[in-house]
């Protein structure tokens, strides 16, 4: 996969979870199988940030030298990366009483934020590798 591809898939993963979380509201929770929250305010605080990062990662996506001022690869793969592995720590030892279809979604969060990063960070090295 080309840098720029990469990019716009996360940007729409970013950008999804983002309004998913600014959409937060006990019917989506419930929806969802996950977790609820006491007050919607952090879970809003978080999409709009995730909301930002995927905004990022479009300007990068859209700049062909790779410098747009956006987020680069390496972000996307920290961020990415981190939130997959603290998601997988809270199903594992967490201890979360979910029915199955919160816990196939989660998983499915983890699966796809931790295989982006990877796809991210095989073409960061190749690119490295190749001087590119």
């Amino acid at each position: 996969m080309r840098r720029v591809t990469l990019l716009a898939i996360d940007a729409t993963i970013n950008l999804l979870l983002g309004l998913l979380l600014l959409a937060f509201s006990d019917g989506l929770v419930r929806l969802l199988g996950v977790p609820p929250a006491a007050h919607g305010f952090y879970p809003t605080i978080l999409g709009g940030v995730l909301f930002g990062i995927g905004i990022a990662l479009v300007i990068e996506s859209r700049h062909t030298t790779g410098h747009g001022g956006g987020l680069g690869l390496v972000g996307a793969v920290a961020i990415n990366l981190c939130g997959g592995l603290v998601l997988c720590a809270w199903l594992v030892f967490g201890g979360l009483s979910l029915p199955l279809h919160g816990r196939v979604f989660l998983w499915f969060l983890v699966v796809l934020l931790v295989g982006i990063s990877s796809a991210e960070l095989a073409m960061a090295l190749l690119s490295t590798r190749h001087g590119t």
